[in-house]
This record gives C-alpha cells, sequence and structure tokens, in this order.
C-alpha cells in the first residue's frame, strides 16, 4: 500500500510541474504592475507549493515522525484497552 500511495503523490507532482511548465509561457509577466502580474505570480506560488509537497512527501522526510506518531498511537489503544477492561472488572463486582 505504502508503495501506491506514493506513485499517487508522484502522479500529482508530475501534473502539476506539467500544467506549470505549459502556462508559464502563457502567463503575462512583462505588462507591468497589475491584476494580470498579480494572478500570475500567485497561480505559479501555488503550483511550486503543490509541487514542493509531493517532493516532501516523496522524500520521505516525514517517516521518522510518523513512525513515531503510530508507536504513541499503539501506546493511547494500550493505555484504552486497559481503561475498559478494568471498567468491566469493577462493573463485574
Amino acid at each position: 500500500m505504502r508503495k501506491r500511495n506514493k506513485f499517487k503523490h508522484a502522479v500529482y507532482m508530475l501534473s502539476a510541474l506539467a500544467m506549470l511548465l505549459y502556462a508559464l509561457p502563457r502567463l503575462s509577466f512583462g505588462n507591468g504592475p497589475g491584476w494580470v502580474l498579480g494572478f500570475g505570480l500567485v497561480w505559479c506560488a501555488f503550483a511550486f507549493l503543490v509541487i514542493a509537497a509531493h517532493m516532501h512527501f516523496l522524500l520521505g522526510v516525514d517517516e521518522e515522525k510518523q513512525k513515531r506518531l503510530d508507536a504513541v498511537r499503539k501506546h493511547k489503544l494500550e493505555q484504552w484497552q486497559e481503561q475498559w477492561t478494568e471498567k468491566s472488572r469493577v462493573a463485574g463486582r
């Protein structure tokens, strides 16, 4: 499942990169300040943000953090199960 998830992120990143490469020559940056320039800059910033987010995931920067979070979740689940078994013992008396 992990490989499919990474494949999905790779496809999304490549499609965002293709959109950016297709749109950059068509965006007008030379007309001076105005709404057209603002739109072009914001659109490019969002495209770069999407590409960077998918690159971040593909490079696995958060894998160690995810392992720690999984350990914390497992520990909380064990505590929750112990709490329920204690309640059932007290109710059974």
